[in-house]
């Protein structure tokens, strides 16, 4: 089947694979080889994306990246009023947490049309092997950086019923993990790294337990998928079922965390509501 041409003026978005070239579409491919200019965020990696492809780039390719792009505006627009400009991030879907924004944003207040050639997102991607009640769900970018920041943003998801979606370092997802474990609860969770490269992986476990498992460290670009809140159990309503656990000789730390983990509650908070019933 023939690819159609490219639009004969506006902004054109593109996406790109995560890292098996086997996901580049046939348009992405003709578009590439077509657009006389191409607004990528690392030049050099989008060559080598076209090298790969087999496709040789004949128009203009100009960076276009975060700290750079607000300056490329007027550039892009002035491009985009006579020809096709084609957006580029190094992996994914342009915008979604990548460069793009301010061009499309432009693009649209000038009356200058906007279209897009679908393809790879690490956040549909992730969902999907998530595993989770994944219908409804919102993506919050990449996890705040600072100790302070995070917790209030984990802490903003306690009564969020739809599972979240967020990029985190490799360097700081333990820690994340086992905070939001602490301010979330035992939710189930999945964290994806390497999406469609070689050493791609899927872990699934609630929060408590990812935390555990990346304590000796993750490597590659990391996809967090967070089950959302569901109605929970209050810690007074459950401490029989931790009794009758500790009375067939488990300890109790032990069945504090299971029934926990079960009910939705905090293992903390259940903790210290046995605890204090028992002294009542």
């Amino acid at each position: 089947m023939e690819t159609e041409s490219l639009p004969s003026r506006g902004v054109v978005l593109a996406a790109t694979p995560l890292g098996n070239i086997g996901d580049a579409s046939p348009r992405l491919v003709h578009a590439l080889e077509d657009a006389d200019v191409i607004a990528a965020e690392d030049t050099r990696r989008t060559r080598n994306l076209a090298s790969a492809l087999g496709v040789e780039i004949r128009g203009k390719i100009v960076s276009n990246f975060d700290h750079n792009e607000d300056k490329r505006v007027a550039e892009l627009l002035d491009a985009a009023r006579h020809t096709a400009v084609l957006v580029v991030t190094d992996a994914g879907m342009p915008l979604v947490s990548d460069p793009g924004h301010s061009i499309v944003a432009a693009a649209h207040d000038a009356g200058i049309p906007v279209t897009c050639l679908p393809g790879p997102s690490a956040v549909t991607t992730a969902l999907a092997l998530s595993g989770l009640g994944v219908g409804r769900f919102i993506f919050d970018g990449f996890a705040p950086r600072k100790a302070g920041a995070r917790k209030a943003w984990l802490e903003s998801l306690k009564n969020e019923e739809r599972a979240v979606c967020f990029f985190e370092s490799p360097h700081r997802i333990e820690a994340t993990l086992a905070e939001a474990a602490e301010i979330l609860g035992e939710r189930k969770a999945a964290v994806c790294r390497e999406l469609t490269k070689t050493f791609e992986e899927v872990k699934h476990g609630t929060l408590s337990e990812l935390a555990e498992w990346s304590r000796d460290g993750v490597k590659g670009e990391v996809t967090v998928v967070i089950d959302g809140g569901h109605e929970t159990q209050d810690p007074e309503d459950v401490l029989a079922l931790v009794q009758q656990r500790v009375d067939d000789g488990m300890r109790a730390k032990d069945a504090v965390k299971e029934v926990a983990k079960n009910a939705g509650i905090k293992a903390g908070e259940l903790y210290d509501a046995f605890i204090a019933a028992r002294s009542d």
